[in-house]
């Protein structure tokens, strides 16, 4: 007897299986563009991703940030998501106290995020031919 539900069929995929990503810094705030490998990618992404979720997984690093910390854009023609985190290197890069405190390095930390998509969404995003300007 199979006593499998649709919740147990959900699986954890870290951001990294499913999109690239590039950050920087402009004085408190951090931007990052996450990029979908693929359209099947693309739509996981732009329903998982959300402000909420990307406040939670950076939380360290917004410490008692306000609400609206963070805010998020889809861009489906670029199948991307752009990110901005408000008050996220403490003051600034040139004032914190962290060892690495550039935006730059940001990107790696949001590719670790994870969400939570069936084993056949992820099967398929991971199957699906990459999308990009290379031959």
């Amino acid at each position: 007897m199979n006593h499998d539900t649709a919740e147990s069929r959900l699986v954890r995929v870290p951001l990294v299986q499913l999109a690239h990503a590039r950050s920087g810094d402009k004085a408190d705030w951090v931007d990052f563009g996450l990029f979908a490998w693929n359209a099947d990618g693309y739509a996981l992404l732009a329903r998982e991703v959300t402000a909420e979720r990307v406040r939670a997984h950076f939380a360290p690093w917004l410490g008692g940030a306000q609400a609206d910390a963070v805010s998020l854009w889809a861009l489906p023609n670029l199948l991307a998501l752009k990110i901005v985190l408000r008050g996220a290197l403490q003051g600034g890069a040139a004032r914190n106290l962290r060892i690495d405190n550039l935006g730059k390095a940001m990107a790696g930390a949001l590719l670790r995020m994870e969400i939570e998509v069936s084993a056949e969404e992820r099967d398929a995003a991971l199957a699906a031919p990459l999308v990009g300007w290379w031959p």
